[in-house]
């Protein structure tokens, strides 16, 4: 006795779809299931983006911190502090990318208040700040000093 071939399965298959009413899904039900996914997706993306915020917030902190060690570093050889740009040659470029008296590293722009100081300022203290903007006008800001405390100034 011979077998039926895929094909003739395959017609039966469908056949049998047919007649018990299993065509697929509606349209109804396609766009029930687009908007859960559109909910879902509406719910994520702000922890998602809130998450991105806390993670480069951490990075500056984490970098102000590398700073600081290597400001100690640095006073020890010199007697004094190194301004920023001094500081990320010596380190090749570790901090981020020299940008004239600015040091910038993703989205933190780190700067030395006063930005050009003198070796005699240096040689007694430092402030080194981060600034980050966000899009909806929330401005992330920490603060390095020379104790090697480092404060959030903003927000």
């Amino acid at each position: 006795m011979k077998k039926p071939g895929r094909a003739i399965i395959e017609q039966e298959r469908i056949k049998h779809m047919k007649t018990n009413g299993q065509g697929g899904f509606s349209l109804i039900e396609l766009l029930i299931v687009v908007v859960i996914v559109g909910i879902v997706a509406a719910l994520a993306v702000p922890s998602f983006q809130r998450g991105i915020r806390a993670a480069e917030n951490g990075t500056a902190f984490a970098t102000l911190r590398t700073i600081s060690s290597s400001q100690v570093g640095y006073f020890s050889q010199n007697s004094r502090f190194a301004r920023l740009s001094e500081l990320n040659n010596a380190s090749n470029q570790v901090f981020g990318v020299t940008a004239g008296d600015r040091v910038i590293r993703g989205r933190y722009v780190f700067e030395m208040t006063p930005s050009n100081p003198t070796d005699a300022e240096l040689r007694d203290s430092f402030t080194i700040t981060a600034t980050r903007s966000v899009s909806d006008d929330t401005v992330y800001k920490y603060e390095l000093t020379h104790t090697g405390e480092i404060q959030q100034i903003l927000p």
